[in-house]
């Protein structure tokens, strides 16, 4: 119609005009004081968004938090495990320089009581093989140590020098094969040798049948063939085999000195010995 199709835009905008007016009705604050219902769309539309947004802001802000917090937890155990190692080093420290002390004291006794004059030298090497029983020490032609010289520690007889070189030398513990000690049974006076077995043990060779050995009777040098000055301690009985079938007793002989726990020694530089 050519009325209608003139007026089409006037029509159309009183239709928007109307619309909005509504609306804008609708969105008044209510005299009764409940929502209205253009309010509603939008706490329904809102909200929803509103709520995820919250929600990522809130768990950024958390995951942030915790980062932060973890940093500073890391950092703070790492320096008290610091400190805590620095603890157990200085605890550790001062503990093997008392018992090296108590060692050296017993050492330093042992030294005083010897009628001979002795060099002190450590433990710096050891025979693992189980055909050899040998430590190497720090101390050497250098320090006046010949082939030959008696060893021992405070607990006892440790063996003899059989190698020297300018600042070390080898001793041969007495449990190793090739160790003889001329040794004397102190509470009897019996003479026997005392023979290395390789183990942890002696063996106490040439003893009478019709000895009186016991177990627990103390075995000292005997002085003689001039290697080892008389009367050191070497060792206890620990047991006696008297078969009947055999020509002298069996005797075992357990060692006062714990050679795989020895860490300090002194060499006796006895005058017939020292070139």
């Amino acid at each position: 119609m050519p009325f209608l199709k003139g007026r089409r835009k006037l029509i159309i905008a009183g239709i928007i005009f109307f619309v909005a007016f509504s609306v804008l009705s609708l969105c008044l604050v209510n005299p009764s004081g409940q929502t209205g219902f253009c309010k509603k769309i939008a706490l329904e539309v809102v909200s929803p968004f509103q709520h995820g947004v919250n929600f990522v802001f809130t768990a950024v802000n958390d995951a942030w938090a915790r980062y932060v917090f973890l940093v500073g937890l890391a950092e703070k155990n790492r320096e008290l495990e610091e400190k805590y190692m620095l603890e157990v080093r200085d605890r550790i420290t001062y503990r093997e320089s008392y018992f090296e002390c108590l060692r050296l004291k017993k050492l330093l006794g042992l030294k005083k009581e010897t009628s001979y004059p002795t060099v002190a030298a450590r433990v710096v090497g050891r025979e693992r093989s189980s055909l050899f029983k040998t430590v190497i020490v720090d101390k050497g032609a250098a320090d006046g140590v010949a082939v030959g010289l008696p060893v021992i520690a405070a607990a006892g007889v440790v063996g003899k020098v059989v190698d020297v070189s300018w600042t070390f030398s080898t001793v041969l513990l007495l449990v190793d094969y090739n160790s003889n000690i001329d040794s004397i049974i102190q509470r009897t006076r019996t003479q026997g040798i005392l023979h290395g077995t390789g183990g942890d043990e002696c063996a106490l060779k040439y003893i009478q049948r019709s000895e009186k050995v016991a177990a627990g009777d103390v075995v000292v040098t005997s002085g003689l063939a001039g290697v080892y000055p008389k009367g050191l301690f070497i060792g206890t009985v620990s047991s006696v085999d008297r078969r009947e079938t055999q020509l002298f007793l069996t005797v075992r002989v357990r060692p006062a000195t714990d050679m795989d726990r020895l860490e300090e020694v002194l060499i006796v530089m006895m005058k017939e010995m020292t070139p």
